[in-house]
C-alpha cells in the first residue's frame, strides 16, 4: 500500500494549526485572567537560545505552508511574520490554513518523486524527492515547531493538555 502524500500532509497540517489557533486562545485568555502583558507570553521561551512562542507559531505556519507547496509544485508564499501580537498570530494561521485548503489531493499526490531542493546555492542545500522531503524534513521541522509552542505555554502555567494539543481530527 501506498502512502497519499497529500493525505499525510494537508490535513495533518491544517488540524495542528488549527490546534495551534486554540491553544493561542487559552493563553489570550490565560495571560488576561492572570493580569500577565501577553508579550511576556510572546516572547517566552524554553531556553535562551531558543526561539520565543510568537517565533515558533510563525515557523510552524510557514512549514505548513512551504511543505504544501513545494508538494504542489507551486511557489511558496510569503507572509509578513513582524507582527508578534495574539491577533498576529492567529491571522497569519487563518491565511495559512486557508492557503493549504486551496490545495487538492490531484496536485500532491502521483508527484512523490518530484524533486525539491531546500535552500539552494547554500552549504546548507538539500535534494529530496518530495515523499522524503514530507516524511523526513518538512513534517518533523513542522512537529517540532508546534510541540515546542505547546511547551512553552504549559511551563508557562496554561492550563493545555494533550486534547489541546491535537485538536479536532
Amino acid at each position: 500500500m501506498t502512502i497519499s502524500l497529500y493525505a499525510a500532509s494537508v490535513p495533518v497540517f491544517k488540524q495542528m494549526l488549527n490546534s495551534l489557533d486554540a491553544l493561542l486562545s487559552k493563553a489570550e485568555e490565560h495571560a488576561e485572567a492572570r493580569k500577565i502583558d501577553p508579550a511576556a507570553l510572546l516572547q517566552a521561551r524554553l531556553f535562551p537560545d531558543m526561539f520565543p512562542l510568537a517565533r515558533q507559531v510563525e515557523v510552524a505556519a510557514d512549514f505548513a505552508r512551504g511543505v504544501s507547496a513545494r508538494l504542489a509544485g507551486v511557489d511558496v508564499p510569503k507572509y509578513d511574520d513582524a507582527e508578534p501580537t495574539f491577533a498576529g498570530l492567529h491571522a497569519l494561521i487563518a491565511k495559512s490554513v486557508a492557503f493549504i485548503d486551496g490545495f487538492s489531493a490531484g496536485q500532491i499526490d502521483g508527484h512523490e518523486d518530484r524533486s525539491i531542493v531546500t535552500r539552494p546555492g547554500t552549504p546548507k542545500e538539500r535534494k529530496f524527492d518530495a515523499q522524503s522531503y514530507l516524511l523526513t524534513y518538512g513534517l518533523p521541522q513542522f512537529f517540532f515547531h508546534v510541540t515546542t509552542a505547546y511547551a512553552i505555554l504549559r511551563h508557562n502555567g496554561v492550563e493545555v493538555g494533550k486534547r489541546d494539543f491535537m485538536g479536532q481530527y
